[in-house]
């Protein structure tokens, strides 16, 4: 019947198909998908929203994706924004409820016809011939201002006294205060004033010396001519009502002569001569701590409203 071998059929089928099919369990390198898995691959890159290479790209978001980490990024700064806000409002609100008030004698100084704060303590204030101190016993606070209640010149003060050799002359007003400023509701002394002929280089406390006996605890002049006979600068709690209301004018009548000077033979006596003008200073007001603690919260405030601009119209370029 012929020589065994190979049979031309299946010698054609081998050589038309040099690559063996891989047997059932094998797995090919690159296996082909079906086609509805293409399918549904074509259309997840048609549809998704940055295009099709961002599909394929795993290094790429979507706007959702984005606008979701942006969010959680800017998380952070809302927080301190909100904490930052609420640290201003509570600086508008807190400031004056931390105002303490204290029962004191205050030292001012005459300039331009008004009282103003001594930048310095008495003994280290050494005044001119010719200049007026003032001293006011009060109860006040960081928000309000007690200065004496009749403002004297200098001219009302020692017009009668006579200038002296090595030594000058200043004026000296002390405001004793009121009933409501006492500690105990005691009848205070009445407002005097005087001119006190001291040496050149002497000090305001040498000048206060002359209204009668200081005392001084650490520093702090506590009682003049001996009001008031205890306490120094002590916290008041609760300012009364009577406290708290604006001062009424007075009038202090200016001396006649100064026991440390001779009054010349042709010296009047001018002793109903009265203060010409008068300053009255109402409690409410507004302090320095407190000016400052509204200084900062504002800036703050504008400081926050300037970024949140500039953020606003930086992230409208990104978008456009």
């Amino acid at each position: 019947m012929g020589q065994a071998g190979e049979t031309p059929a299946l010698t054609r089928n081998r050589e038309a198909t040099p690559c063996r099919q891989p047997a059932r369990g094998d797995q090919s390198e690159n296996p082909r998908p079906t086609g509805s898995f293409v399918s549904l691959s074509w259309n997840a890159d048609r549809s998704h929203p940055a295009g099709p290479a961002s599909a394929s790209r795993p290094d790429m978001v979507s706007d959702r994706e984005e606008e979701t980490v942006s969010l959680v990024r800017r998380a952070p700064f809302r927080v301190v924004l909100v904490a930052l806000v609420a640290a201003a409002l509570s600086a508008l609100t807190v400031a004056p409820a931390q105002a303490a008030a204290y029962r004191y004698w205050g030292f001012y100084q005459l300039a331009d016809g008004a009282w103003t704060f001594a930048q310095k303590g008495p003994d280290q204030t050494v005044p001119k011939d010719g200049s007026v101190d003032g001293w006011r016993f009060a109860v006040a606070d960081e928000a309000s201002t007690r200065y004496p209640r009749a403002v004297l010149t200098f001219d009302q003060v020692c017009g009668t006294t006579p200038a002296e050799a090595g030594k000058k002359r200043v004026g000296l007003v002390v405001d004793f205060g009121r009933p409501a400023d006492a500690a105990d509701g005691a009848t205070p002394p009445e407002p005097k004033a005087l001119c006190a002929v001291v040496a050149t280089d002497a000090t305001s406390a040498v000048v206060l010396a002359t209204a009668g006996d200081v005392r001084t605890e650490k520093g702090l002049v506590c009682g003049v001519a001996g009001y008031p006979t205890s306490d120094c600068g002590g916290a008041v709690k609760e300012v009364s009502p009577e406290a708290k209301a604006a001062d009424q004018p007075v009038t202090i009548a200016a001396p006649a002569s100064t026991p440390s000077a001779t009054p010349s033979a042709g010296a009047t006596s001018p002793a109903a001569a009265t203060a010409g003008d008068v300053t009255t200073t109402p409690t409410s007001g507004t302090s320095g701590g407190t000016v400052v603690a509204y200084v900062i919260a504002g800036l703050v405030l504008l400081a926050l409203i300037g970024y949140l601009l500039v953020r606003s119209r930086s992230r409208a370029r990104q978008d456009a």
